[in-house]
């Protein structure tokens, strides 16, 4: 690992700065303490050139350029020593993925303060109930975080698994509270001994942050267990009931098919343009969706590097297309003097991110789980089981991301297709470990499940995905989406099947163990499914 002060190549400084952000998109960047840039909004460009190593960091309000020394790894930030032009002394700039900026300390703090809250606004709430006292020890084996107070509550032999979440908890951290909660009974049970009888799992959250998890436990098993949901309002100390039946309609969109034909024509010239900048034996992997139908992105192995935008012209009210290259804060448009670098930037990416890539390269590590759905968008037949199986899938209609989410939602990868007997499947790819995998798979699969009960024509039966433009030649069963959760079989996490035996059994799921090297070569090396599913 660098640290800050010790001797490094600009080419060693600036390969630790592009993995890091590459790695992170949404990364800030403070100097000195002090927040300069968001890098969801700000840009920035990065030079190794004359024996240095530039940053170069603006945004509308602000500019930047700093030459870096040195750089040290840290578990959630990358220091940088740096030097302002005409300056001896070295500054501190810290570039921070992590969005929670509390100290540990505080955190901690905060942490501790709230289990009492918890004890006093359960024993009022239930009078007749013992209360034992919660904690928020951190127990790796058994996947418990310290994030979330964990306790129980007894009358007599019946008893209750109780767990909570405060509101200075990152909004990720208190969606993820019913994987935890689930965990949480299962490991109660496990250790009652015969002395006590749990019920089910009672769930606190802070005031309006319900909606998601009132979402995912209209579809737990009420026979495995009672499931009970509280809103807490810390500053009156008091508990609302949230009925997972009464939260009203999805929030969901629907977009239309994309029209490709379409597209093709309207952006061939300047597709001609990016193509000329793209070794000629690589054109065959590259991948263009239409975001729109004014925004056409290029990408490599799911790695988007261009982007094509019909904009309207600044001089004219005609239309013209604005090519750019690079990603997020790296985007910078095609000219004729940014032509050669970018020739360099599609050079390097195209030699680098490929199948038989080094592991520690960041454009191949890069966005796993793209590289992933852009191989299964492209070929899905080696996720395909027997000739009688219920996983054949149609390689005509597979489509990324229907329906949408919004951005803020969730950072899972979905595809969606249908099997050869017309029943819709949800795939949810996974390339790393996570033990929120089940429920992230259940949250597409509801509202694929949803859009898919909504009749668009009485009269010819058609659904509101044929009303948009997907599986429009197919006739779809009418019988709920079946569920797959894809990932390599090393990267599943052990808690994922604990969870998705909680599922009710409408909710058909299928798990898809990869091999390591499915970048090399697509294969399944084992199924495991719900009871009563086929394979």
């Amino acid at each position: 690992m660098s640290s800050v002060g010790s001797e490094q190549t600009p080419e060693q400084i600036g390969t630790a700065l592009e993995e890091f952000l590459v790695s992170h998109p949404r990364t800030l960047v403070y100097e000195d303490g002090a927040l300069l840039f968001d890098l969801q909004e700000a840009k920035y460009s990065l030079s190794t050139e004359h024996g240095r190593c530039t940053l170069h960091l603006w945004s509308e309000e602000k500019n930047l350029v700093r030459r870096v020394v040195s750089s040290r790894a840290r578990k959630s930030s990358l220091a940088l020593a740096t030097m302002r032009f005409g300056q001896t002394k070295p500054k501190l700039l810290e570039l921070v993925s992590d969005p929670d900026r509390r100290t540990p300390s505080t955190r901690e703090a905060t942490r501790t303060r709230f289990l009492p809250k918890v004890e006093r606004v359960l024993k009022a709430e239930f009078p007749h109930w013992a209360i034992d006292a919660f904690h928020t020890a951190m127990d790796l084996e058994k996947s418990f975080g310290p994030a979330y107070a964990r306790g129980t509550m007894h009358q007599g032999q019946q008893a209750w698994a109780v767990i909570a979440v405060n509101g200075d908890e990152t909004p990720a951290t208190i969606d993820g509270i019913l994987t935890l909660g689930i965990l949480w009974l299962q490991h109660c049970r496990e250790n009652a001994g015969g002395r006590r009888l749990y019920q089910g799992l009672r769930i606190i959250v802070p005031r309006g942050t319900s909606t998601l998890t009132l979402q995912r436990l209209q579809w737990l098993r009420t026979d495995a267990a009672q499931w009970q949901l509280y809103e807490f309002d810390e500053p009156n100390n008091t508990l609302t009931e949230r009925d997972p039946y009464d939260i009203g309609n999805l929030i969901t969109r629907l977009p239309n098919a994309p029209d490709t034909a379409a597209a093709s024509d309207r952006f061939a010239e300047a597709l001609a343009k990016v193509f000329a900048l793209i070794p000629l034996a690589f054109h065959k992997d590259v991948d263009q969706q239409l975001r729109s139908s004014t925004h056409l992105a290029l990408s490599l192995h799911g790695l988007e590097f261009a982007r094509l935008r019909l904009t309207i012209s600044a001089n004219s009210f005609n239309r013209e297309v604005e090519i750019s290259f690079g990603a997020g804060p790296n985007e910078t448009p095609l000219a004729l003097v940014t032509e050669e670098h970018l020739r360099h930037l599609v050079e390097r990416l195209f030699a680098r991110r490929i199948a038989s890539g080094a592991q520690k390269d960041p454009l191949y590590r890069s966005q796993p789980e793209r590289w992933l759905e852009s191989s299964l968008r492209r070929n899905i037949a080696p996720l395909t089981a027997g000739a009688n199986s219920l996983t054949q899938f149609n390689a005509d209609h597979v489509y990324a991301q229907v329906p949408a989410f919004a951005a803020s939602d969730r950072g899972m990868i979905d595809l969606l297709t249908v099997t050869h007997a017309g029943r819709l499947a949800v795939l949810e790819l996974k390339a790393n470990e996570d033990m929120h995998f089940a429920l992230q798979a259940l949250d597409y699969w509801i509202r694929v499940r949803w859009h898919h009960t909504q009749t668009s024509d009485p009269a010819t039966g058609l659904g509101a995905f044929q009303a948009h433009g997907f599986f429009t030649t197919l006739r779809l069963s009418a019988e709920p989406p079946l569920l797959y959760l894809v990932a390599p079989s090393l990267r599943i996490h052990p808690v994922t099947e604990v969870v998705l035996r909680y599922l009710k059994p409408e909710v058909e799921w299928t798990i898809l163990g990869l091999s390591e090297h499915w970048r090399r070569e697509m294969k399944v090396i084992f199924r495991k499914r719900s009871r009563g599913q086929k394979i």
